[in-house]
């Protein structure tokens, strides 16, 4: 099948696209697993939105301006939150069934937000519910087709994008895909490191594929930590939502003392990266392998309605999140930058779109304010699909092909731990340098291997962000630098890199 719109990625973002190109022409979205394993499915504190009577469009707009610091694109995030209203009403006419209390929305509250404006949904299942409601309302209409395990390996180039390589795990072979368009809707990169919340298909794909053909990334070194991953020696880093600390839960050290008031005024209100630097100092101070999150004063019956997926799952691995404090430490979780587009999802490339996590439209500057990912993918997702219908030509383009090029690739394992230790919460330039020097001399290769795809990107996502670190001598949002503790003004820009040079800052 060669369709009119190929979109790449079945998450939030890339469904809402697909939603909008729907009435323009077919529309293929593809999924390297299943339908349902995105990082929207995972994304469990809630969308962040301006709706209640106490909040107003221009506070959300300060909050996410604020914990940018510096680097949000102001027009980005008017963008974000002016449209977000109607977005959200948009997902309830289609079925998003959002949690409430007495008749109306329920509003609860997250890390450096100065409102309660958070919307949940089955307690800490927004994000699989709002996917849930997109992929009903896609799924519907004639001229989406959606198909799962196909990976996309590569885009294909003649002179602007035209398509993109698949690998189709039923056939365990490699097909070709035109199309008028494509979206890029791949999500994160978190498996890069060692230590992360994302599913396993976060991979980088999408800044991978899209640097090697050519596109400007942007602001690839901010990667956000999030403070509180479940730490428990036979458990995966679940994430732990910031809505615990939002409904009262503290940190506590190994010697039960609640410490974040030595680091920041609003404890464990503050910034997550200042949250997630000063859990890594105290277990440094201390010598421990984490902290403690400790929700023991809440009501049990309260905490299993509120979080039942986190109750749950804490439970399964023998911690009762009612009667005792569960150990928690960071885990890379969320990518600021990405690829470079403009405000409707054009990248540098022509016919080439991004929106989501894989994109950096800047409205996230240095620091993401908590929740507002899925409104992102939502207000964005939307806006790239009406571009890509709105503005292209009808003619299809030719067949084109994958760039040759001569890339590094690691050992997976290896390129994670690498990337967690030199590239991580806390940063330095030796380090940095050190992560350069390894993967550059590792193993290159040119083309897809089937087995090693992934691999393939990790290694160059985990390169791009060790280069753009580097290049960034200063301290901002969530890149900390030991050698360059302090902000510095000439580096109030945004990081660029692309095929064709290194990092510069604009």
């Amino acid at each position: 099948m060669n369709p009119d719109f190929l979109v790449i990625g079945a998450g939030v973002a890339g469904l809402r696209a697909a939603i909008e190109l729907a009435e323009a022409g077919t529309v293929l979205v593809v999924a390297k697993d299943s339908l349902q394993e995105s990082s929207s499915e995972y994304a469990q504190g809630g969308i962040a939105v301006a709706l209640s009577d106490d909040d107003e469009v221009e506070l959300h707009e300060q909050d996410t301006i604020y914990a940018g610091d510096g680097l949000c694109d102001r027009t980005a995030v008017r963008v974000l939150v002016e449209e977000g209203p109607a977005a959200i009403q948009q997902l309830i006419d289609w079925g998003a069934e959002f949690d409430r209390h007495d008749g109306g929305l329920s509003f609860t509250r997250e890390a450096a937000h100065s409102r309660r404006r958070i919307l949940h949904a089955h307690g800490d299942s927004t994000g699989r519910e709002i996917a849930r409601a997109l992929y009903r309302k896609a799924s519907a209409m004639p001229n989406i087709t959606l198909r799962s395990y196909a990976a996309t390996t590569d885009l294909l180039l003649d002179g602007e994008v035209t398509g993109a390589a698949l690998y189709d795990a039923a056939s365990r072979g490699t097909v070709t895909v035109t199309a008028r368009a494509v979206l890029l809707a791949t999500g994160g990169l978190g498996r890069v490191f060692l230590n992360t919340t994302n599913p396993d298909v976060a991979t980088g794909d999408g800044v991978a594929m899209a640097y090697r053909a050519g596109a400007e990334i942007s602001d690839i070194e901010f990667v956000q930590f999030h403070p509180t991953a479940l730490h428990l020696e036979r458990a995966p880093r679940f994430l732990l939502s910031e809505a615990l600390r939002g409904e009262g839960g503290v940190l506590r050290n190994a010697a039960g003392e609640r410490f974040m008031e030595r680091y920041h005024s609003l404890r464990e209100m503050a910034p997550r990266d200042v949250v997630a630097r000063s859990i890594v100092t105290e277990m440094s101070r201390t010598g421990a392998p984490h902290v403690f999150l400790d929700m023991a004063h809440s009501d049990a019956a309260f905490l299993h309605e509120r979080f039942p997926r986190i109750y749950e799952t804490c439970l399964r691995y023998g911690v009762d999140l009612a009667t005792q404090a569960v150990p928690v430490r960071p885990a890379a979780h969320y990518a600021m930058g990405g690829v470079r587009t403009g405000l409707d999802g054009q990248t540098s490339l022509p016919r080439l779109f991004a929106a989501g996590e894989v994109a950096c439209t800047g409205v996230h500057g240095a620091n993401r304010l908590a929740s507002n990912s899925l409104l992102e993918g939502v207000v964005f997702g939307a806006r790239a699909g009406r571009a890509m219908r709105e503005a292209l030509p009808l003619s299809r383009p030719g067949g084109g092909r994958a760039e040759e090029l001569d890339v590094p690739v690691g050992q997976m394992d290896e390129i994670r731990q690498l990337a967690w230790e030199r590239c991580g919460i806390v940063r330095c330039g030796d380090g940095l340098r050190d992560a350069i020097t390894r993967i550059e001399q590792g193993e290159h290769s040119r083309g897809f291997q089937p087995g090693r795809a992934e691999a393939r990107n990790v290694t160059q996502v985990a390169l791009l962000i060790a280069r753009c670190a580097l290049a960034r001598q200063e301290s901002r949002g969530a890149h900390f630098r030991t050698d360059f503790p302090a902000k510095r003004a000439e580096f109030e820009k945004h990081s660029l890199i692309s095929r064709v040079g290194g990092a510069r800052f604009v």
